[in-house]
């Protein structure tokens, strides 16, 4: 089940660093949606930080090939996005979409200022306004990752059977209380 779960994150990563590199030319607002970062976040969610950090890095340096930019760039924000995802998804319940959109949200503005950052931190010029492009690029991702997660969910779960199925918008865990009042006992 774990290989075949590594194959699928794989795939999904090759499409989306394709997507990344061509949906560009087809249409201009297209350039705002971080294709790759929304497989890597959602490999980060996995709970699995080695394959996380090792997606993060790969989607990367590939698209920083891709693009002709600062090589290295996006190779060390997507990793360092792909920890820092992971390392909260060991930590607290992230298994609902709800949860996962905020999280979605914070990944891609971190990625983002690690990624202007370097930038100005090494005296490239940077194309266009950077917190008008930072906006798009959040509203962008963060909208296009919900549903991509919302698809990719559903696709697993109905692998998975109804007896194990999660639902979309299922409830949180919650903690047995102990009830501090006993009826009946003296």
């Amino acid at each position: 089940m774990a290989e075949q779960s590594n194959i699928k994150l794989t795939i999904a990563l090759v499409i989306a660093i394709a997507l990344q590199w061509t949906l560009r030319n087809v249409a201009e607002p297209l350039a705002y949606i971080d294709f790759p970062l929304i497989v890597v976040v959602y490999a980060a969610l996995q709970r699995n930080s080695i394959r996380a950090i090792i997606f993060g890095t790969v989607a990367g340096v590939a698209t920083d090939a891709l693009s002709g930019g600062l090589l290295g760039a996006n190779g060390f924000s997507k990793t360092l996005v792909a920890y820092i995802v992971s390392e909260i998804a060991r930590r607290v319940y992230l298994d609902n979409l709800l949860l996962r959109i905020p999280v979605i949200a914070g990944a891609c503005f971190l990625d983002d200022l690690i990624y202007y950052g370097m930038h100005n931190l090494l005296g490239q010029a940077i194309e266009g306004q950077m917190l008008v492009t930072m906006s798009y690029t959040l509203l962008a991702t963060t909208i296009a990752g919900t549903l991509v997660y919302l698809v990719l969910d559903n696709l697993s779960a109905a692998r998975i059977g109804g007896s194990r199925r999660k639902e979309m918008f299922g409830p949180r865990r919650q903690t047995r209380r102990r009830n501090p009042i006993r009826l009946g006992r003296k």
